[in-house]
This record gives structure tokens, C-alpha cells and sequence, in this order.
């Protein structure tokens, strides 16, 4: 696996790793298509009593599906009804009796790393890339204050045992300390050499631990701010501190792949938990003291006996990285959050799990219906393409035989045949109805990641990391033509309905125009960052493209700018109309797909 280099602060960290490559993740296609479906079905996705898809909307946009990647931690409130869940659109609020949603707070404008109720429940604070924290009522959900004064990111916050002090962690390598009712800042602790990624206050508020990126947790007086001594023997980032409820043991959680539990009174080291194989990320100690639980990048949340140290159990479902563990206030569940975009709820006795809330989305690559509705096809990274039953969701079959991830999938408009575009340099086509390889297309010089389809199902156009578009005949595999003029990557292409243009987005910040028969340049579109995707409504008239956090409508005719679509929080990957071309969905690494009304 590919070793990252350290980076100063978490925002960037938006890579996968993989075998040999490292590549930005693509999200959320899946659910644009299922939009489309449930619209064509006459399934409103607002039919629900708990409307929440239209709660804090931007404007222009008329539906959520679903509710974003979980970005950061999970809590309980001090009372142990409510559940905050950090995500990329706002801090969901869950009944924990019911697991309904019951509120959305929102107000940060960039990602969101930590949560924290005070200890009445009444405020919740959430810290966030956009160096700011946010203080809400918990009970109404109303803005309460906004503390400014950090510099760079805001990594944690959390509040003294009495309520009147709230803390905060950032990315500048200082800690500050505010007044918790009026906002006015206290102090501000310096020292480290890195972030500080998380705050603790000791549960008689005289000590606060903040763990750093620079490998240590320092101990602060937090009457006078005074530095009381630094902790040190982890040799990463250390990204977790807990205080024990007696106040006598700090757990931190390291990188180094350790839970390292150290004496509060002396600052002597005790214990080196091991046995994760992979980054530590989350601690957290049971009420009565006698477990901790940790939740780690291998996936797994591991119990540990406080007093010896001994492993108890080892709670596995999850299937990626373990971003926060947190206990109920009666000790009875544990909460895990994880980058596979689940929370789920584990009975903190037995480890034995209980109930997976999977609201939340995660990483999905590329699916298409054939054009009668009957089968969907997915696109994954694990080098296959799966065929399904669209209207049972039973598995039909696997198409195999692709060496690198399956970027894109796209049916032929007669549903005749499917194509697929890989990362391992070519495009395959197969047999829609039977799975059976009909031919395999080579000449790219780099990972494939899109594929279209002409509407006369003649030609195929693809997209490459090799910055160019090229033309093949379906019905022979013959390469026509090479598009070439951008000067970066191509990540999507799309016919005109008919037929007539090809436009095609690319890394390179343009979406170009060409004459589908001469491969002619028509025209060139400017004003993105990077370009995603592009779509032409079903009129032909409409161009929509696909950048980081906006969505351009444009004329197809003349490249004129038409609008400009805001509301995503991060890199908008893909976007598509709908068949009667009233609705635009788009999809983003902000985990949500927003529909649009009246995009013509």
C-alpha cells in the first residue's frame, strides 16, 4: 500500500489508497440514477413523515437524497436521547431511542471535524475546516454564536465539566480557550509543533490534554493556561485523547497504530495497547471506567480492559475506516462511525451488534440502466461490472476480465451492448443480455474514464487520463478518430441528442465542443476549475457541467453562460437530467445528490 506523507492538515487527505495508483474518489453516480428512478416511478422520495430531503436547501435546488459522508465524530448527548453525526452537508441530530432523524444543523461552509454538547445539553459546538466553531441551541436547532480567532482549520472542540469553557484545537499549533456563554475568547495555549487534532478536559476541569500532530499530548492548567508537562513516546500523529471518568488515566490514540494510557497525576507512561494494524483514530472510555473502546483505519472497533490493559473483544462489520467510537450515557451501546458511511449501534456488554444506520453514502463508482428499465449495471473498483435485476435488485451476473478499477459502464441505445472503461488503459464492450466479451478496445495510452454511446449506437466515444477523446465503431471496434486539444485529463464525454456534437470535460478547467462526424473543434467553454461531467438536456439545447462545488448551465448552441448552480460543499463529480429534462441531479463527494428545478 502506498504510505502517505504526512500532511498538516486532514482537508486534503481525499485520497484513497491504492495499489500503485492514488486516486481522487469518485462518488455518488448510483444515486442519481436512482432519482431518475423513483421519480419515473412515482415514488416521491419527500413521501416520508420525516420530510428531511428538503431541509436547508440551497437555492434552486428542490430535493436531498440522502444525507452525506460522515466527515467527523459521533456523540451522544448528555442525556442519551440524541445522536450528533458529523457529515459533509451539517451535523445530523438522530432520536437514539428511534433512530429518526429529528434536526440538520448547518451554518459551517466547509467541512465540518468535531462535535461536542455541553454537559446541560443544551449547546451544541461543531469546529470546522472553514476556521470557525459554531455554536447552536441543541434543543431548536437555532444559530447561538460564531467563534472566530483561529487562523487555520479548527480540528476539536470541547467543553469544561461546569460548562463555562469551551476549547478548541487547530491546524496553527495552538489551543484556544473561549467563554462558552458570551464567545469571548479566554486564552490562547501555544507550544506545539504541529495541529492540535484533539481536546480533553479532565473531569474536574483543572486539566486539559490536547493531542497533537506532532507526536505528543501536552497537559494545560486550565485556570491559568499554564503548560504542565508534555506526554511523549508515540511516534505518529496522535489524533485521540480520553480522560478516564475518575480522572486518574489519559488514553490517546496514535497513528503509530498503539493506545498508549498514561498516569494524569505524574505523566508517567502505564500501558501500550496493541493490536490494531492500522491507524488508531478514536478513543473512548465507558461511564464506569472499566473499558475503553478504539476505533481504528483497519476497520475494526477493539474493547480493552482499563485496569490490565487485556484485549476483550474485537467488534468487526464495518468495512472501512473507523473514524469515531462514543458510548451511551448508560453505558449500554456503542456507537461507531466509519468512512463506509454507516453508524452502527453495538451492545457494549456483548459487542454484539445491534442496528446499522446507513442513511449516509458512501463511495460508489459508475452505474447505467439499460434503456428499457430491466437491468442496472455497476461499475466498481474491485476490476468487475455486475448486472442486476433493476426491478428486484437481485445480482444477475459478473462481467470479468478488466485488470484495473471499472471507471464507467454505458448501454448501447438499443441495449444490445454494454461498454465499460478501466483504469487499465482500454474499454471492453459485452454482451448486454448474455455478459459474454464481444471485443476489447486498445490505444489509450492511460486510464479510461468515460464511455458514451452516439444515439445512433454507431459510435463510441472515450475519455482519458492520456488527455484525449477518441471515436470507435461499435460495430467492428475500428479507432475512427483522436480528439486531442486538452491539456489535461478527460474525465467525461456526452453526445448531443442529436447526435450531431460531442462535448467533452476535462482537467484542464474547459469543456470542449466537437462535430461528432469530422471530429472537428467547434468551441471551447471557460469559467470552471477542473470540469467532471457534462450532460445535454433531452432538448439539446442545455449543456450542464460538473466542477468543484458549482454547476454551469450553458447554451449547447451558442456556449453562452447561462447559470451558475451552487449548494454542493465539495467537488461535484457527475451530473444528469432527466427524461423529460425538468430536473437536473447532481452528485458530489459531499456525499448528497441535489435535484434541480427548472434548469432549462
Amino acid at each position: 500500500m502506498i504510505i502517505f506523507q504526512k500532511l498538516h492538515y486532514e482537508y486534503e487527505y481525499q485520497l484513497t489508497k491504492i495499489n500503485g495508483a492514488i486516486l481522487m474518489k469518485m462518488k455518488f453516480l448510483f444515486f442519481i440514477v436512482l432519482a431518475f428512478s423513483l421519480i419515473a416511478t412515482a415514488h416521491p422520495p419527500m413521501a416520508s413523515a420525516q420530510d428531511y430531503t428538503t431541509w436547508d436547501l440551497p437555492e434552486g435546488a428542490k430535493a436531498r437524497l440522502r444525507k452525506g459522508r460522515i466527515t467527523g465524530n459521533i456523540t451522544y448527548s448528555p442525556d442519551g436521547t440524541r445522536l450528533a453525526v458529523v457529515s459533509s452537508v451539517g451535523i445530523w441530530i438522530y432520536d437514539a431511542a428511534t433512530d429518526e432523524t429529528v434536526d440538520l444543523l448547518t451554518g459551517h461552509t466547509d467541512k465540518v471535524y468535531s462535535i461536542a454538547f455541553s454537559p446541560d445539553g443544551q449547546t451544541l459546538a461543531g469546529a470546522g475546516y472553514d476556521k470557525t466553531i459554531r455554536l447552536w441551541d441543541a434543543q431548536t436547532g437555532k444559530h447561538k454564536n460564531t467563534l472566530t480567532g483561529h487562523a487555520g482549520s479548527v480540528y476539536s472542540v470541547a467543553f469544561s465539566p461546569d460548562g463555562q469553557t469551551l476549547a478548541s484545537g487547530g491546524r496553527y499549533y495552538t489551543i484556544r480557550l473561549w467563554d462558552a456563554q458570551t464567545g469571548e475568547h479566554k486564552n490562547t495555549l501555544t507550544g506545539y509543533k504541529d495541529g492540535v487534532k484533539s481536546v480533553a478536559f479532565s473531569p474536574d476541569g483543572q486539566t486539559l490534554a490536547g493531542a497533537s500532530y506532532d507526536d505528543t499530548i501536552r497537559l494545560w492548567d486550565v485556570a491559568t493556561g499554564e503548560h504542565k508537562r508534555t506526554l511523549t513516546g508515540h511516534t505518529s500523529w496522535v489524533k485521540s485523547v480520553a480522560f478516564s471518568p475518575d480522572g486518574q488515566t489519559l488514553a490517546s490514540a496514535s497513528d503509530d497504530d498503539t493506545i498508549r494510557l498514561w498516569d494524569v497525576a505524574t505523566g508517567k507512561h502505564k500501558n501500550t495497547l496493541t493490536g490494531h494494524t492500522d491507524w488508531v483514530d478514536s478513543v473512548a472510555f465507558s461511564p464506569d471506567g472499566q473499558t475503553l473502546a478504539s476505533a481504528s483505519d483497519d476497520s475494526t472497533i477493539r474493547l480493552w480492559d482499563v485496569q490490565t490493559g487485556k484485549h476483550k473483544k474485537t467488534l468487526t462489520g464495518h468495512t472501512r475506516r473507523v473514524k469515531s467510537v462514543a458510548f451511551s450515557p448508560d453505558g449500554q451501546t456503542l456507537a461507531s462511525a466509519s468512512d463506509d458511511s454507516t453508524i452502527r449501534l453495538w451492545d457494549a456488554q456483548t459487542g454484539k451488534h445491534k442496528k446499522t444506520l446507513t442513511d449516509h453514502t458512501g463511495e460508489v463508482d459508475s452505474v447505467a440502466f439499460s434503456p428499457d428499465g430491466q437491468t442496472l449495471a455497476s461499475a466498481s473498483n474491485d476490476k468487475t461490472i455486475r448486472l442486476w435485476d433493476a426491478q428486484t435488485g437481485e445480482h444477475k451476473r459478473t462481467l470479468t476480465g478488466h485488470t484495473g478499477m471499472v471507471w464507467s459502464v454505458a448501454f448501447s441505445p438499443d441495449g444490445q451492448t454494454l461498454a465499460s472503461a478501466s483504469n487499465d488503459n482500454t474499454i471492453r464492450l459485452w454482451d448486454a443480455q448474455t455478459g459474454e466479451h464481444k471485443r476489447t478496445l486498445t490505444g489509450h495510452t492511460d486510464g479510461v474514464w468515460s464511455v458514451a454511446f452516439s444515439p445512433d449506437g454507431q459510435t463510441l466515444a472515450s475519455a482519458s487520463y492520456d488527455d484525449t477523446i477518441r471515436l470507435w465503431d461499435v460495430e467492428t471496434g475500428k479507432h475512427k478518430n483522436t480528439l486531442t486539444g486538452h491539456t489535461s485529463w478527460v474525465k467525461s464525454v456526452a453526445f448531443s441528442p442529436d447526435g450531431q456534437t460531442l462535448a467533452s470535460a476535462s482537467w484542464d478547467k474547459t469543456i470542449r465542443l466537437w462535430d461528432a462526424q469530422t471530429g472537428k473543434h467547434k468551441n471551447t467553454l471557460t469559467g470552471h476549475t477542473r470540469v467532471n461531467s457534462v450532460a445535454f438536456s433531452p432538448d439539446g439545447q442545455t449543456l450542464a457541467s460538473a466542477s468543484f462545488r458549482t454547476i454551469r448551465l450553458w447554451d449547447a448552441q451558442t456556449g453562452q453562460h447561462k447559470n451558475t448552480l451552487t449548494g454542493h460543499t465539495n467537488m461535484v463529480w457527475s451530473v444528469a437530467f432527466s427524461p423529460d429534462g425538468q430536473t437536473l441531479a447532481s452528485g458530489s463527494s459531499d456525499g448528497t445528490v441535489l435535484l434541480w428545478k427548472g434548469v432549462r
